[in-house]
């Protein structure tokens, strides 16, 4: 059988300090997978080299956008260019060196029985690296809100690693994500989930990154649980309307 073909996307920002060694670990745990750097016009010159980087290695090729708009959507412009390409596997991976680049064939060979691999970091095996207690506390609430409310059975929605099959991509109207920044993972999950997705969650341990400035903020969260909130709202009254439904009411 032809291994799939696989595409690493990998969103930046004012990444230079983080880049080049995130993709020399990437490309040595996984030498089989190709790279797409999409870069929102960085001031500190990471599209530069990103552009070094690639015309030194076949596997890499740079996106360039002309500003930063978020997150969720370098992923999107992303995933349909994968989708253009024909990769049959997008893989969805941080450029700071948190997301462990071992694990990925391990998410690669689940992807087999998945539409949707989450690289998971509180599952049996997962976990945190140089995180404050308060950090973790502060996303394992938010992650069990958004399970409970949203009624979605996944442990760690806001996680950033993650394998998706074209396949199943191809048939989500990715209009519907509402999200630019950083509540774009958890609405990729309820639009999937709402799709009969399978996911599977594998362990991972998310490493704090070792240089550069984290994007996270307080806004942030503030969003996140807005969103969540009214998502999940609409979510419940669909599930009571499919009930009502069913009984003839």
């Amino acid at each position: 059988m032809p291994q799939p073909r696989a595409v690493v996307l990998m969103p930046t920002y004012n990444e230079i300090e983080s880049l080049a060694r995130t993709l020399d670990e990437l490309v040595f745990a996984v030498p089989g997978v190709d790279v797409l750097v999409i870069d929102d016009n960085s001031p500190d010159g990471t599209g530069a080299l990103a552009d070094e980087l690639a015309a030194a290695d076949r596997r890499i090729r740079v996106l360039h956008r002309e500003a930063k708009g978020g997150l969720g959507a370098a992923y999107l412009a992303g995933m349909r260019w994968a989708l253009r390409e024909g990769y049959d596997l997008i893989v969805e991976m941080d450029a700071d060196g948190s997301h462990p680049a071992h694990t990925l064939p391990d998410m690669l060979a689940a992807a087999r029985d998945a539409d949707l691999v989450i690289g998971s970091r509180y599952v049996a095996g997962g976990g945190t690296d140089g995180w404050a207690e308060d950090r973790e506390r502060l996303s394992r609430v938010a992650n069990a809100y958004g399970r409970v409310v949203m009624g979605v059975a996944v442990h760690d929605m806001t996680a950033g690693f993650r394998v998706y099959r074209s396949e199943f991509l191809r048939g989500i109207d990715l209009s519907r994500v509402t999200s630019a920044g950083y509540c774009f993972q958890i609405d990729m999950t309820r639009i999937v989930a709402d799709a009969g997705a399978r996911i599977l969650e594998v362990p991972i341990v998310f490493r704090e990154r070792k240089a550069g400035a984290s994007k996270m903020g307080g806004a942030i969260v503030t969003e996140a649980l807005v969103k969540v909130t009214g998502w999940g709202i609409g979510r419940r009254a669909a599930q009571l309307r499919h009930a009502l439904r069913r009984f003839g009411v």
